[in-house]
């Protein structure tokens, strides 16, 4: 399971804005086709492994995967019923900033059909809008 960076320079660090669309990472570099994020959005690490998770089965463990992003952000949060101030909070989970128009998944060497469904049940396991493409 993808669960953050095993080390990084800093504990914690700040969200950020997200850009509407990007398009350094747009294409298929190693798959055939692949899904692409409609949205910008932050996908955490479960919501990764989940999408993984239902493409793997689809596809009964055929062909080969490419996931394209790693949660490498930490989102902090503080308990519920503490007060404000007193710092940031401790880091909960890991996640990944996603711009509309990256890449997330790429897949090989199984049918265009199994890969289409595949991709689909991928997509409704995220948070954001999701298209697939060749």
């Amino acid at each position: 399971m993808l669960n953050g960076p095993r080390q990084t320079k800093y504990k914690k660090t700040k969200k950020g804005k997200l850009s509407k669309l990007e398009f350094k990472s747009n294409d298929l570099k190693f798959g055939t086709v692949g899904l692409k994020a409609a949205e910008s959005g932050i996908i955490n690490s479960r919501q990764i492994e989940a999408a993984r998770q239902a493409i793997v089965r689809k596809i009964k463990r055929k062909g080969k995967i490419w996931i394209k992003i790693f949660p490498d952000l930490p989102i902090t949060s503080k308990p519920t019923g503490v007060r404000m101030g007193k710092g940031k909070g401790q880091v909960s989970h890991w996640g990944a900033r996603v711009s509309g128009g990256t890449v997330l998944f790429e897949i090989c060497g199984v049918n265009f059909n199994t890969v289409l469904s595949a991709l689909k049940t991928g997509g409704a396991k995220l948070p954001i809008r999701t298209k697939i493409f060749n």
